[in-house]
Parts: C-alpha cells; structure tokens; sequence
C-alpha cells in the first residue's frame, strides 16, 4: 500500500469519524480530540524519526512551550480567546520553532544514541525551567485556562466543536507534512537517512537539512501544544515530561515510523487504552505494554508500514520468477 493510499483510507476514517462523533458521549469526544492533537506531535516526531533517521526524547519541549504560550496569552493578556485564536496558534509555532533552531545547533551534530541523549537533556532543562520559573509559568500549580476560544458563530467550550477545529489543524498538518516529505527537501531527507555520507559525497549540506527538518518538527510541536493546552484547559510542567516525549515515539513506533499518517492509528490504540479501557480493567499497563512488544516483535514496521511490507511480499511471491541460468 503506497504512503498516498494510507493517507486516503486514513482520510477516509476520519470523515466517518466526523459523521458519528455528534453521536457519542461528551468523553468519547474528548478522548478523540486528544488523540487528533496528539497525533500532531506524533507526525512531528515521525519527521525526524522516519525520514532522517533521528529519534528524539526531547519533543515535548516543544508542545510544552506551545502550550505555555497560549496559557500565558490568554491567562495573563486576554489573548486568544477570540478571533486571535489564529493569530495564537502561530506564534506557538515560532516560538517552538526558535527554541528548536537554538537546540538544533547542539542536537543536529550528533547521531544515533548521542542525539537521543541530547535531546533528552535539553528537553529535561525546558522541564526544568517551567517548574522553577513559577512567576511566568506558575511552578508546580500550573496555570488554568478559564474558558475556550469564541470566535464568531464558533465556541470551542463545544465539545464537538473543538473536535471539528482539532480535526481541521490534524489535516491540514498531514497535508502540510505529506506534501513537505514529498518535495526535493523530503526526498533529501530519505537520502540523508538512507546514506549520509553518500549524500555529502554528491554535495548535499546534510546537516543544514537536518537543522531545518529539526525546526520544522518543533514548529509543528508547538502548534500541537496550542491545541493541547486547549484540550486539556491547565498547563503546567507534566506537559513537558520524559514521559510524554517517549509516548509520541512509541505512539509512532506502533502506528508506523515513516508513515506519517500511522501516527492517528497509534494515538487511537494508545489513548484507547490507556483513557478508555482504564475505566474497566485496572491492569491496563500490561495490556499497553504487551501491545508495544507484539508490534515489535511481529510488526517491527508498525501497523500501516506492515501493510506496505506485507502487500510487497505477496507481490514478490506472484511475480514470474526470472532464470539466473540455464540448464544444460
């Protein structure tokens, strides 16, 4: 199955989704809008981990600063709770993209388990400085956000409405990203991860692309922590934990590295279980966790790149075999 198709069928689930969702109960509903702006940060790792090469522990530094910009503009302004909204949602992206193009130029010059050890640090120093920063970030207590935007004929205080808007930003990402991936740039990207130093040898500046991949991943993480504030309605440092960090990589591990779309698939499995199924079976930790080493083990792709491997084998299986020799 080809990225497109996956994008499509994913697509297409979506928009069932859509139809049934002014159906379901208030919780169902939240629990989907957190997975759509989950996914978000999930698509934003997938960047770096599926089509570089580089696995990051540090991303939710940025939906963490995204999320505290919208926290302190709308708690501390009376920014964002109108049709400057819009306006919110992108200087979440910049400024999520300025702490990435600082980090960036420490991270992007390692590799493999050196990058995931730096992006781990510099996440825990963001974690960090939320926590001890207590008169713009409010410490420990976090800072609430009394009320959702409202902004002409819309009220994001609608459950079903913000799962709309939630809805619209995951496409719009997806596009973005998909479009991103499928440019020169992106290709470069495949290459960089498939062989860097083949790469420099035809005269590619490898780590400029990286550098950008790098900010492009955390703008999108902080448009994902401008919806994450909203959907959750308090921020505060657990936002930015290791924790949460190794949910969006395992969450990509599951739907499919170097997928993008997978990453919807694995928010649903993951918030399926850990929100949902919570609320009937107390040992659902083994249930998560046997999940995660079944994928591994059986679906080492992931369960949307599983179906590209498998459909693959079934063609090398049909296909004519051609002579290697002749017989006497």
């Amino acid at each position: 199955m080809s990225e497109s198709r996956k994008i499509f069928v994913v697509v297409a689930l979506l928009i069932c989704l859509a139809v049934l969702v002014p159906f379901a109960p208030p919780f169902i509903t939240l629990l989907l809008t957190r997975a759509l702006v989950f996914s978000i940060l999930v698509m934003s790792l997938d960047l770096l981990l599926g089509f570089v090469g580089l696995a990051s522990l540090g991303q939710a530094a940025y939906l963490g600063v995204g999320a505290y910009v919208a926290a302190i503009l709308a708690s501390r302004y009376g920014i964002g709770l109108g049709w400057d909204f819009w306006l919110v949602c992108i200087y979440g992206m910049l400024a999520s993209a300025l702490l990435a193009a600082v980090f960036g130029l420490f991270a992007v010059r390692a590799t493999g388990v050196y990058f995931l050890m730096i992006t781990l640090a510099l996440g825990q120093c963001v974690w960090g400085l939320a926590y001890r920063w207590n008169s713009l970030t409010g410490g420990d207590n976090g800072i609430n956000l009394q009320r959702r935007p409202q902004f002409g004929g819309l009220d994001l205080a609608n459950g079903i409405t913000f799962f709309y808007v939630a809805l619209g930003f995951f496409v719009l990402s997806l596009a973005g990203l998909y479009l991103l991936t499928r440019s020169p740039f992106g290709r470069s990207l495949v290459g960089i991860r498939e062989s860097e130093i083949r790469m420099q040898v035809l005269g590619y500046d490898t780590w400029r692309f990286k550098y950008v991949a790098y900010v492009i991943a955390g703008a999108f993480g902080g448009l994902a922590g401008v919806l994450w504030a909203w959907t959750t309605g308090i921020v505060g440092p657990p936002s930015l934990e290791l924790a949460v960090s190794v949910d969006a990589l395992l969450t990509a591990v599951l739907g499919g590295v170097g997928t993008l779309a997978g990453a919807l698939v694995g928010a649903f499995i993951v918030f399926g279980i850990r929100e949902y199924l919570s609320t009937f079976v107390p040992w659902w930790q083994y249930l998560l966790g046997g999940v995660y080493v079944l994928t591994i083990l059986f679906l080492p792709t992931g369960i949307l790149g599983s179906l590209s491997s498998s459909q693959s084998a079934r063609g090398l299986r049909n296909s004519p075999q051609t002579p290697t020799s002749k017989d006497p």
